[in-house]
């Protein structure tokens, strides 16, 4: 097979299968089945298949995998909220959180699909595997942090649901509270170390690159704010034992205040 073609195809039979994955979830959230929730799982671990696929392609026809564009950046945004969510599902049962899941990985594919396929990230001079490392590591701790932030956001969902005492269809359907403050655990036990391997990756290449361990780059400022605020809760977590309805409230909040702190950092230096 041709690489390029190769590439192309595997790309745009990603995007359809994340389309249907993510139709399916929400479709499955309105009729209140989750079998179509089961079905539209392995339709994403599909998605997650070709998506694989795609970055081997790309790697291959970009000569390596730190030669990659802004393309292969976003689908490996796609590719890691894949990942995360199905390996959960061999700790956890929560079907259901796909609805959330589903569109994310969607928005990622669409947005990967307006970028240029050949243009790279770094110029050449300063492309290295000390660099890709720590984009990478970067962007799966982030994932399981937006992650956190989704299973609590359904924790809200099914605990207003549960406390008002009527044992409704939606209610037999979601996750039990118990999967998902399991899942905000493990996000956050997980996406710290991650985030922090990649940050330390960012802080040699920038000694070895500018001399300096530390840049005014605002996805580093970002990701140095996510880092410190999730260690925080991290810690609340595991030294005070804080869990369920607080954790899944905070979880959410510190997302939203976080994802605005990007967003005028990112829009408004």
């Amino acid at each position: 097979m041709n690489f390029e073609n190769g590439e192309l195809i595997f790309f745009a039979l990603a995007f359809f299968l994340a389309a249907l994955s993510a139709a399916g979830y929400l479709f499955s959230l309105l009729v209140k089945k989750v079998t179509l929730a089961k079905i539209s799982t392995w339709v994403l671990t599909g998605a997650f298949f070709l998506l694989t696929c795609y970055l081997i392609a790309a790697a291959i026809n970009a000569a390596g995998f730190t030669n990659l564009g802004s393309r292969a950046l976003f689908s490996f945004y796609a590719w890691s909220a894949c990942g995360v969510y199905l390996v959960l599902q061999f700790k956890t049962k929560t079907r259901l959180l796909g609805a959330f899941i589903g569109p994310l990985v969607l928005l990622f594919v669409i947005i990967a699909a307006g970028q240029e396929a050949g243009k790279t990230i770094l110029p050449p001079g300063l492309q290295s595997w000390l660099a890709t490392m720590h984009l990478a590591l970067s962007i799966v701790g982030e994932i399981l942090f937006v992650l956190a932030s989704c299973a609590g956001a359904m924790f809200i969902m099914q605990n207003s649901l549960l406390k008002s005492k009527k044992l409704t269809s939606m209610s037999r359907l979601l996750p039990s509270l118990g999967d998902l403050d399991r899942i905000n655990h493990l996000c956050l036990l997980w996406g710290f170390p991650i985030l922090t391997l990649g940050i330390l990756a960012g802080a040699f290449y920038a000694a070895f690159v500018w001399k300096d361990l530390w840049t005014y780059d605002p996805k580093v400022i970002w990701s140095f704010i996510a880092w410190v605020v999730y260690g925080v809760l991290l810690h609340q977590r595991l030294a005070l034992g804080w869990k369920g309805f607080r954790m899944a409230a905070l979880s959410c909040v510190v997302f939203l205040l976080l994802l605005l702190t990007y967003i005028l950092v990112r829009f408004c230096s």
